[in-house]
């Protein structure tokens, strides 16, 4: 019984193996091509969303009292690394439970393209659409390995929720 029995998965393995034979092979799925060069700042291979994952109105957007904007955080990040700041905007892309923590991209209405959009990693998980008051210390050139790199980075923030998205 116990012989038979693999005398029948070798056969069958043997048929499936060779059902394939003769047959043109089909190629292999295309790569991904990476992000154009224009959509990575320089010094940040790691692609910054060229714009939100949704319209979102950064009009009403208040710097924070005593805080900065993100282009102020990006044209003073050298002298602001591993300073505690605090900074205001609109979350526009959330990536959760990465790396044992949520990834969230705000933007605040500041700064040009590269220079517009804040990466921040915390525990909160607030929505897209909500407009949240950040908390953290400046991190430059921040290296994960593969590929993701990021000239300006707000680790372990803490984040409040000040007002509703409606998204």
């Amino acid at each position: 019984m116990y012989k038979s029995s693999i005398l029948c998965m070798v056969t069958l393995a043997a048929a499936v193996s060779l059902a394939g034979c003769g047959k043109e092979q089909a190629a292999p799925p295309a790569a991904s091509t990476p992000a154009p060069a224009a959509e990575m700042p320089p010094g940040h291979p790691h692609p910054v969303p060229a714009r939100p994952d949704v319209d979102v109105d950064l009009t009403s957007v208040m710097k924070a009292e005593g805080g900065l904007t993100i282009a102020e955080l990006y044209a003073d990040s050298n002298t602001l690394a591993g300073q505690a700041v605090t900074v205001r905007g609109v979350v526009v892309k959330v990536n959760p439970d990465i790396m044992g923590t949520n990834w969230l991209h705000i933007r605040d209405g500041s700064g040009d393209e590269g220079s517009n959009d804040l990466t921040i990693t915390s525990d909160s998980l607030p929505a897209i659409g909500e407009t949240v008051l950040v908390r953290g210390v400046v991190q430059v050139n921040k290296d994960f390995g593969m590929g993701y790199q990021y000239s300006l980075i707000i680790e372990d923030a803490e984040v409040e929720v000040e007002s509703a998205g409606a998204y």
